[in-house]
């Protein structure tokens, strides 16, 4: 059984098909890339898997279970966690506070425990700390904590929007143009980092522009062109596809 299952998915807007009627299905363990030109619908795909837009038809399956319908955090709280193409982090906390924000998604202490301010919040609260700053250290910005994030180089700031991601502890973990706005070193760290997160059993669904990164990291890649699938499978045959190679690089008269 599939991970993820999206089942003719689609999203209009107005008379513009932004996905129309995708199907595709996410194993377990592995990195899948949705790849295309601009407007191709990828971070629609995106938004409509993890909540963020109500879809106008179709289903999305997780563990065989519709989650169609439900609210972002709701799905965030199954196990869906996703990252953002313009950074959703609050430019005003520390590296450490944002961070933090996700991790509170798995918090125990009920509002009114938390309202009176009673130790057992204390101690969630203190695991809710440590626990993020590990997820700073696996991204390399544990030194950084005390930061606010606004004094921080955009590559810095993905990698504190990545930490806060995982800090949610999802089982599967949605980039949307994770390299967008890095150099080549830091692309290249973030390669390393994907695949590592892979050895710990996450599942990635990934939406990306670098070609190189996508057959670098990923095992299976879905290939969209005007909000309708046009190719799947593994990166070396969908590098000889010809209608990937054409909407990439144009025809041969071209």
């Amino acid at each position: 059984m599939p991970l993820i299952e999206v089942k003719n998915l689609s999203r209009y807007f107005g008379g513009l098909h932004a996905v129309d009627n995708v199907s595709f299905n996410v194993e377990k363990g592995i990195i899948k890339a949705i790849i295309g030109p601009n407007g191709a619908g990828k971070t629609t795909l995106f938004n409509l898997i993890s909540g963020t837009i109500n879809v106008t038809s179709g289903k999305v399956f997780y563990k065989d279970h519709i989650i169609t319908g439900l609210k972002p955090y709701q799905i965030a709280k199954k196990g869906i966690v996703r990252t953002f193409q313009n950074l959703k982090l609050n430019q005003h906390m520390s590296v450490l506070e944002n961070v933090m924000i996700g991790r509170h998604i798995r918090s125990k202490a009920g509002f009114i425990s938390g309202m009176l301010n009673l130790p057992n919040t204390w101690n969630e609260e203190k695991k809710i700390r440590e626990y993020s700053m590990k997820m700073l250290d696996v991204v390399s910005m544990a030194d950084k904590k005390d930061i606010t994030v606004a004094n921080l180089p955009f590559g810095q700031q993905r990698a504190v929007e990545l930490a806060r991601a995982l800090a949610c502890e999802p089982e599967v973990l949605l980039l949307d143009e994770p390299a967008s706005g890095l150099n080549i070193y830091e692309t290249k760290e973030l390669s390393e980092l994907i695949k590592k997160l892979k050895t710990w059993g996450l599942t990635i669904l990934i939406v990306e522009h670098d070609m190189s990164l996508v057959m670098d990291i990923s095992d299976d890649v879905v290939v969209l062109n005007y909000g309708e699938k046009i190719a799947e499978g593994q990166p070396d045959k969908i590098q000889k596809n010809k209608k990937v190679i054409k909407i990439y690089l144009g025809d041969d008269d071209a």
